[in-house]
């Protein structure tokens, strides 16, 4: 089940830890500390995201996506799923909530940066119809951008 949730609710606020934990410790190419989780989330804040989304197996919180909605585009951001939880599909359904959600909110396209390093991030993108383009910000950690309309 996918659900919305506020990005300050606890459900959030401990699969966004996960997330960062997992970008931090990929980044490193060895397990984040506590300290280097702390600083990413205080680089990242997440206070601007919303809609937010986490996805969830019976009571267990798996996944989250975010989505920041701005011009000209609509923002994906924050799209995990926990390793115990990949390979059944939760983050092609989490794409599909946020999309859905930007849509809503009258977005016409959605844009979305990633790493390098991301490699299963990337190849979902590419299957579900977002293109490469060029840079449309600074971004400290992005190696590619991506596009798709709504």
């Amino acid at each position: 089940m996918i659900t919305r949730v506020p990005v300050g609710h606890p459900d959030a606020v401990a699969v966004l830890r996960e997330y960062f934990d997992d970008i931090v410790s990929r980044y490193h190419g060895r397990p984040a500390t506590a300290e280097e989780i702390d600083k990413a989330q205080a680089d990242e804040p997440s206070e601007h995201i919303a809609p937010f989304f986490v996805a969830r197996e019976g009571d267990q919180v798996v996944g989250c996506v975010g989505v920041h909605l701005a011009e000209p585009a609509a923002e994906l951001t924050r799209m995990f799923v926990k390793a115990s939880a990949r390979g059944r599909g939760w983050a092609s359904r989490l794409l599909r909530a946020a999309e859905d959600a930007a849509r809503e909110a009258g977005a016409r396209a959605m844009r979305l940066d990633t790493r390098r390093d991301l490699v299963e991030a990337r190849a979902l993108y590419a299957r579900r119809g977002y293109r490469e383009v060029e840079p449309y910000g600074e971004r400290r950690y992005a190696d590619h951008y991506f596009e798709k309309a709504l």
